[in-house]
Protein backbone atom coordinates (compact mmCIF):
# COMPACT_ATOMS: atom_id res chain seq x y z
CA UNK A 1 0.00 0.00 0.00
CA UNK A 2 1.42 3.37 -1.02
CA UNK A 3 0.50 6.34 1.18
CA UNK A 4 0.93 9.70 -0.57
CA UNK A 5 3.64 11.57 1.39
CA UNK A 6 1.75 14.79 0.74
CA UNK A 7 -1.16 13.60 2.88
CA UNK A 8 1.11 12.93 5.84
CA UNK A 9 2.94 16.21 5.37
CA UNK A 10 -0.22 18.29 5.12
CA UNK A 11 -1.74 16.71 8.21
CA UNK A 12 1.47 17.22 10.18
CA UNK A 13 1.70 20.83 9.07
CA UNK A 14 -1.78 21.44 10.46
CA UNK A 15 -0.77 20.10 13.85
CA UNK A 16 -2.31 16.64 13.48
CA UNK A 17 -0.62 14.26 15.89
CA UNK A 18 0.07 10.72 14.61
CA UNK A 19 -0.25 12.00 11.03
CA UNK A 20 1.57 9.01 9.44
CA UNK A 21 -0.65 6.49 11.24
CA UNK A 22 -3.82 8.39 10.32
CA UNK A 23 -2.80 8.86 6.68
CA UNK A 24 -1.89 5.18 6.34
CA UNK A 25 -5.19 4.01 7.87
CA UNK A 26 -7.18 6.40 5.69
CA UNK A 27 -5.46 5.18 2.54
CA UNK A 28 -6.04 1.55 3.44
CA UNK A 29 -9.79 2.02 3.92
CA UNK A 30 -10.41 4.67 1.25
CA UNK A 31 -11.31 7.44 3.71
CA UNK A 32 -10.40 11.10 3.37
CA UNK A 33 -7.37 11.51 5.68
CA UNK A 34 -8.51 14.97 6.76
CA UNK A 35 -11.87 13.56 7.81
CA UNK A 36 -10.23 10.79 9.82
CA UNK A 37 -7.90 13.34 11.44
CA UNK A 38 -10.89 15.53 12.27
CA UNK A 39 -12.55 12.62 14.10
CA UNK A 40 -9.37 12.10 16.15
CA UNK A 41 -9.25 15.80 16.99
CA UNK A 42 -12.88 15.69 18.07
CA UNK A 43 -12.47 12.53 20.13
CA UNK A 44 -9.23 13.25 21.99
CA UNK A 45 -8.14 16.77 21.06
CA UNK A 46 -10.82 19.29 21.82
CA UNK A 47 -11.99 22.56 20.29
CA UNK A 48 -9.22 24.71 18.92
CA UNK A 49 -6.71 21.90 18.32
CA UNK A 50 -6.15 19.45 15.50
CA UNK A 51 -4.05 17.12 17.66
CA UNK A 52 -5.70 14.05 19.14
CA UNK A 53 -4.12 12.11 21.99
CA UNK A 54 -3.57 8.44 22.71
CA UNK A 55 -5.47 8.26 25.99
CA UNK A 56 -7.87 6.20 28.06
CA UNK A 57 -11.08 8.18 28.45
CA UNK A 58 -14.82 8.01 29.05
CA UNK A 59 -14.46 6.51 32.50
CA UNK A 60 -11.93 4.00 31.24
CA UNK A 61 -14.11 2.74 28.39
CA UNK A 62 -12.77 4.88 25.55
CA UNK A 63 -9.49 3.53 24.21
CA UNK A 64 -6.83 5.36 22.27
CA UNK A 65 -6.74 8.09 19.70
CA UNK A 66 -10.25 7.41 18.43
CA UNK A 67 -11.83 6.38 21.75
CA UNK A 68 -12.97 2.92 20.71
CA UNK A 69 -15.46 1.82 23.39
CA UNK A 70 -14.76 -1.52 25.07
CA UNK A 71 -18.45 -1.96 25.86
CA UNK A 72 -19.22 -2.34 22.16
CA UNK A 73 -15.99 -3.37 20.46
CA UNK A 74 -13.92 -6.42 21.33
CA UNK A 75 -10.96 -4.69 19.68
CA UNK A 76 -10.94 -2.15 22.52
CA UNK A 77 -10.36 -4.97 24.99
CA UNK A 78 -7.26 -6.13 23.16
CA UNK A 79 -3.68 -5.03 23.64
CA UNK A 80 -3.72 -3.29 20.25
CA UNK A 81 -6.32 -0.75 21.29
CA UNK A 82 -3.74 1.66 22.70
CA UNK A 83 -1.44 1.37 19.69
CA UNK A 84 -2.08 4.52 17.61
CA UNK A 85 -1.61 2.77 14.26
CA UNK A 86 -3.97 -0.09 15.13
CA UNK A 87 -6.46 2.28 16.72
CA UNK A 88 -6.49 4.53 13.64
CA UNK A 89 -6.87 1.52 11.36
CA UNK A 90 -9.84 0.22 13.34
CA UNK A 91 -11.51 3.65 13.35
CA UNK A 92 -10.93 4.10 9.62
CA UNK A 93 -12.54 0.73 8.97
CA UNK A 94 -15.53 1.69 11.09
CA UNK A 95 -15.93 5.05 9.36
CA UNK A 96 -15.58 3.52 5.91
CA UNK A 97 -18.25 0.94 6.72
CA UNK A 98 -20.62 3.58 8.08
CA UNK A 99 -20.17 5.76 5.01
CA UNK A 100 -21.12 2.80 2.82
CA UNK A 101 -24.07 1.92 5.05
CA UNK A 102 -25.50 5.43 4.86
CA UNK A 103 -24.89 5.98 1.18
CA UNK A 104 -21.98 8.37 1.62
CA UNK A 105 -23.88 10.69 3.96
CA UNK A 106 -21.04 12.05 6.09
CA UNK A 107 -23.28 13.57 8.75
CA UNK A 108 -25.14 10.32 9.33
CA UNK A 109 -21.94 8.27 9.37
CA UNK A 110 -20.35 10.56 11.94
CA UNK A 111 -23.45 10.59 14.13
CA UNK A 112 -23.58 6.80 14.03
CA UNK A 113 -19.87 6.62 14.90
CA UNK A 114 -20.50 8.70 18.00
CA UNK A 115 -23.97 7.71 19.15
CA UNK A 116 -24.91 4.60 17.17
CA UNK A 117 -27.77 6.56 15.58
CA UNK A 118 -27.37 8.31 12.21
CA UNK A 119 -29.89 10.98 13.23
CA UNK A 120 -28.62 11.70 16.74
CA UNK A 121 -27.10 15.05 17.64
CA UNK A 122 -24.58 13.17 19.73
CA UNK A 123 -21.99 14.71 21.99
CA UNK A 124 -22.14 18.50 22.11
CA UNK A 125 -18.99 20.59 22.09
CA UNK A 126 -18.67 24.24 23.13
CA UNK A 127 -16.03 26.02 21.08
CA UNK A 128 -13.99 29.02 22.16
CA UNK A 129 -16.31 31.44 20.39
CA UNK A 130 -19.26 30.17 22.41
CA UNK A 131 -20.84 28.10 19.66
CA UNK A 132 -22.21 24.74 20.73
CA UNK A 133 -22.12 22.11 17.99
CA UNK A 134 -23.39 18.57 17.79
CA UNK A 135 -20.87 15.84 17.16
CA UNK A 136 -20.99 15.72 13.36
CA UNK A 137 -20.87 19.48 12.93
CA UNK A 138 -18.07 19.77 15.47
CA UNK A 139 -16.05 17.21 13.50
CA UNK A 140 -16.69 19.26 10.39
CA UNK A 141 -15.35 22.36 12.10
CA UNK A 142 -12.15 20.44 12.83
CA UNK A 143 -12.19 19.31 9.19
CA UNK A 144 -12.39 22.90 8.00
CA UNK A 145 -9.52 23.90 10.28
CA UNK A 146 -7.37 21.04 9.01
CA UNK A 147 -8.04 21.58 5.32
CA UNK A 148 -7.61 25.34 5.67
CA UNK A 149 -10.52 26.26 3.42
CA UNK A 150 -14.05 27.48 4.08
CA UNK A 151 -16.72 24.84 3.80
CA UNK A 152 -20.06 25.52 2.13
CA UNK A 153 -23.05 26.11 4.38
CA UNK A 154 -26.61 24.89 3.85
CA UNK A 155 -29.91 25.34 5.62
CA UNK A 156 -29.95 23.24 8.76
CA UNK A 157 -26.34 23.81 9.75
CA UNK A 158 -25.82 24.18 13.47
CA UNK A 159 -25.25 27.92 13.18
CA UNK A 160 -24.62 30.56 10.56
CA UNK A 161 -21.23 30.20 8.99
CA UNK A 162 -20.63 26.75 10.37
CA UNK A 163 -20.53 23.86 7.92
CA UNK A 164 -22.95 21.00 8.33
CA UNK A 165 -21.38 17.59 7.93
CA UNK A 166 -23.68 16.68 5.07
CA UNK A 167 -22.54 19.66 2.98
CA UNK A 168 -19.09 18.15 2.51
CA UNK A 169 -20.14 14.75 1.22
CA UNK A 170 -19.19 15.39 -2.39
CA UNK A 171 -15.96 17.11 -1.42
CA UNK A 172 -14.89 14.29 0.85
CA UNK A 173 -15.83 11.65 -1.69
CA UNK A 174 -13.79 13.51 -4.32
CA UNK A 175 -10.75 13.76 -2.05
CA UNK A 176 -10.96 10.11 -1.09
CA UNK A 177 -11.25 8.85 -4.68
CA UNK A 178 -9.07 11.34 -6.56
CA UNK A 179 -5.96 9.17 -6.70
CA UNK A 180 -7.94 6.10 -7.77
CA UNK A 181 -9.73 8.04 -10.49
CA UNK A 182 -6.52 9.44 -11.90
CA UNK A 183 -4.93 6.00 -11.91
CA UNK A 184 -7.95 4.49 -13.66
CA UNK A 185 -7.93 7.17 -16.35
CA UNK A 186 -4.21 6.74 -16.88
CA UNK A 187 -4.69 2.99 -17.26
CA UNK A 188 -7.45 3.47 -19.80
CA UNK A 189 -5.35 5.90 -21.77
CA UNK A 190 -2.44 3.47 -21.92
CA UNK A 191 -4.71 0.62 -23.00
CA UNK A 192 -6.34 2.55 -25.87
CA UNK A 193 -4.81 1.97 -29.33
CA UNK A 194 -3.26 5.05 -30.87
CA UNK A 195 -5.06 5.85 -34.15
CA UNK A 196 -2.70 6.19 -37.14
CA UNK A 197 -3.54 8.80 -39.75
CA UNK A 198 -4.14 7.34 -43.25
CA UNK A 199 -1.28 7.69 -45.72
CA UNK A 200 -1.87 9.55 -48.98
CA UNK A 201 -1.89 6.33 -50.99
CA UNK A 202 -4.48 4.63 -48.77
CA UNK A 203 -8.26 4.84 -48.86
CA UNK A 204 -10.87 4.07 -46.30
CA UNK A 205 -13.27 1.16 -46.77
CA UNK A 206 -16.07 3.60 -47.54
CA UNK A 207 -13.96 5.23 -50.28
CA UNK A 208 -13.22 1.87 -51.89
CA UNK A 209 -16.91 0.93 -51.92
CA UNK A 210 -17.78 4.31 -53.38
CA UNK A 211 -15.12 3.98 -56.11
CA UNK A 212 -16.39 0.49 -57.06
CA UNK A 213 -19.97 1.71 -57.28
CA UNK A 214 -18.88 4.64 -59.49
CA UNK A 215 -17.00 2.28 -61.85
CA UNK A 216 -20.01 -0.03 -62.12
CA UNK A 217 -22.28 2.88 -62.90
CA UNK A 218 -19.92 4.15 -65.58
CA UNK A 219 -19.76 0.75 -67.26
CA UNK A 220 -23.54 0.43 -67.22
CA UNK A 221 -24.04 3.85 -68.83
CA UNK A 222 -21.40 3.23 -71.52
CA UNK A 223 -22.99 -0.06 -72.48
Amino acid sequence: MIVPPLAQTQLAQEGVRYAPQIARAAARHGVDPALLAAVAAQETGGPGTNAGSNILGDGGHGHGLFQIDDRWHAFARSGRAMDPASNADYAAGMLSGLLRRYGGNVGEALSAYNAGDPHARGTSTRWGDGRVLGYADSVMRHYRNITGGPAPNIAGAASAGQPSASTLESCIAERASAAASIAALAGQAMAMPIPMPPRDNQHSAADLVSDTQDDDAAEASSS
